[in-house]
């Protein structure tokens, strides 16, 4: 091994689809787990409602939904490798709409859930799948690169 490869560490590149794959897969299933309850229960949707009432929501009773169906089918996407440019763009604006709405004025610990997931987004909306997922396939570019 020279200065360089130790330095540099060019072997590990080869890990990268590998990378992000652990990295769609994990923001997946945050996303899923953040917002399971409101998909599946109408009394916490009708909460959501009212949380983004109060923080000034225009329209709360179609954000809520549309809020919480983009960030529970983004999360499916994101693990399926499924439209993932499309998910990640999504989540970045739904996850930049809540930082300026409900965090803006929260000190930086708060604000980093929402912020890293906006980071995230824009990865995964510029970034794409990589190779282990259904995006590939479906774009004809399937196999080793």
């Amino acid at each position: 091994m020279t200065a360089r490869d130790f330095l540099f560490l060019p072997r590990n590149a080869r890990f990268a689809d590998l990378g992000l794959l652990l990295l769609r897969v994990v923001t997946g299933a945050f996303l899923i787990y953040q917002s399971h309850d409101n998909v599946f229960s109408a009394a916490r949707m009708d909460e959501f409602v009212k949380f983004l009432t109060a923080f000034g929501f225009p329209a709360p009773e179609m954000m809520a939904p549309l809020s919480v169906y983009a960030q529970f089918g983004a999360g499916i996407a994101f693990i399926l490798g499924l439209f993932t440019r499309w998910a990640g763009l999504i989540t970045a604006f739904n996850f930049i709409v809540a930082v300026y709405m409900v965090h803006f004025a929260d000190p930086v610990p708060k604000i980093w859930p929402a912020a890293i997931l906006i980071f995230l987004g824009l990865y995964f909306g510029l970034r794409g799948s990589g190779r282990y997922g259904l995006d590939p396939m479906l774009e004809g570019r399937a196999g080793p690169r």
